[in-house]
């Protein structure tokens, strides 16, 4: 290789020295051939690993990267690049950039269909993806016959400090009761959870808030003498518990780890008319130069190895069922076919279509 390259720089060199006496002209095909020629061979026994670019939310990246990204790169000679933030941000750069280098886009299921509907995502090749054989069958694929599985899932229910009420809460419709007055907190209608607000309203109201929004939004507008505040962020919650503001709140379960640790009577509560499910999905993006390898990289964070050490670690709940855990490391985590085909499962497909018109009417009825 390296004679080559110095009999090539020579020919190089030589052309150099005649170009001033004669025309200056394109260099030889020939040698423009070898040197485009050598640079490939040079290019393929480099041993430069291939970057692998991931849009991602950026939490938990240091056990992230001892759980997954470490062990793919050293196994597959790549790079990972993250590029971290919210689902909205990092779903308009996909749209607005022509030429996206991005590889794979992990999202919550909302904004899964709007990149799906928008024809952002490649079709997958599941048989690239074998362990998706071994996931719930809630995570398969969730949004469409070739679209991104679900990775992990999470329930939305409800976090109540048993210290502080005169019954247990066991259902959707408790929200209402009158001693909680001023002492409600629940998801703005803009975050994952917050079209769940619109539809276990209807359900208590006895409907279908997806046919006809009415009912629902009317169920809501009575809840609103017990709400101290809309949250936008977990964190928010947290310290409205922390802080002795609200006794009861809609949550996703994620956030109830650190409500415990402020207040150990907190209690988390499944409704007996079912907590809802929430689906975090990974999707390679339209025009991938490393298609193959992101979905080597999708059958990855599905394995079982994967998911039980990030199960472990409490950052996502396993969806593949061969994850076995015990009662202690199964704590605050969506685990087990009982709980997990106990979950409503929302149509984001009618949410999606209907969102605009109850962001509108939640600003106008609701928000405070």
């Amino acid at each position: 290789m390296k004679k080559t390259l110095s009999l090539l720089l020579m020919v190089v060199m030589v052309m150099g020295l005649f170009a001033g006496c004669t025309p200056k002209e394109e260099p030889a095909a020939e040698v423009t051939e070898a040197v485009e020629a050598t640079e490939e061979v040079a290019d393929e026994n480099s041993g430069e690993p291939v970057e692998l670019i991931i849009s991602t939310w950026g939490y938990n990246e240091d056990k992230l990267r001892k759980n997954v990204f470490d062990p793919f790169e050293q196994a597959n000679n790549v790079k990972i690049i993250l590029e971290t933030g919210n689902n909205s941000d990092r779903l308009n750069k996909i749209r607005t950039m022509e030429n996206s280098t991005v590889d794979l886009i992990f999202l919550a299921g909302s904004f899964a269909i709007e990149g799906i509907e928008e024809g952002l995502f490649e079709q997958l090749d599941t048989a690239n993806i074998p362990n998706m054989d071994s996931v719930y069958e809630i995570a398969k694929q969730p949004h469409g016959v070739g679209y991104g599985p679900a990775y992990t899932l999470n329930r939305t229910g409800i976090i109540y400090d048993s210290a502080m009420v005169d019954a247990p809460v066991v259902s959707w419709t408790d929200l209402w009761r009158p001693e909680f007055e001023s002492n409600l907190s629940i998801p703005e209608i803009t975050t994952t959870a917050g079209p769940a607000m619109v539809v276990l309203s209807g359900t208590v109201a006895g409907t279908d808030a997806l046919e006809n929004s009415d009912d629902a939004f009317e169920k809501l507008t009575e809840l609103k003498p017990n709400l101290v505040k809309t949250y936008g962020r977990s964190s928010e919650l947290v310290n409205m518990f922390t802080q002795g503001e609200i006794v009861i709140g809609v949550a996703q379960d994620f956030a109830f780890g650190r409500i415990k640790e402020a207040v150990p009577t907190a209690e988390w509560v499944n409704p007996t008319e079912g907590a809802f499910a929430n689906l975090n999905t990974i999707n390679v993006i339209k025009g991938s130069e490393n298609k193959e390898l992101a979905e080597k990289f999708i059958n990855w964070m599905l394995s079982e190895e994967v998911q039980k050490a990030n199960a472990l670690d409490k950052i996502d709940s396993p969806v593949n069922t061969n994850v076995s855990l015990t009662e202690e490391e199964a704590t605050g985590l969506t685990y087990g076919t009982e709980l997990i085909n106990s979950l409503v499962v929302i149509d984001e497909i009618k949410v999606n279509a209907a969102k605009s018109d109850w962001i509108d009417r939640w600003n106008r009825e609701v928000s405070n």
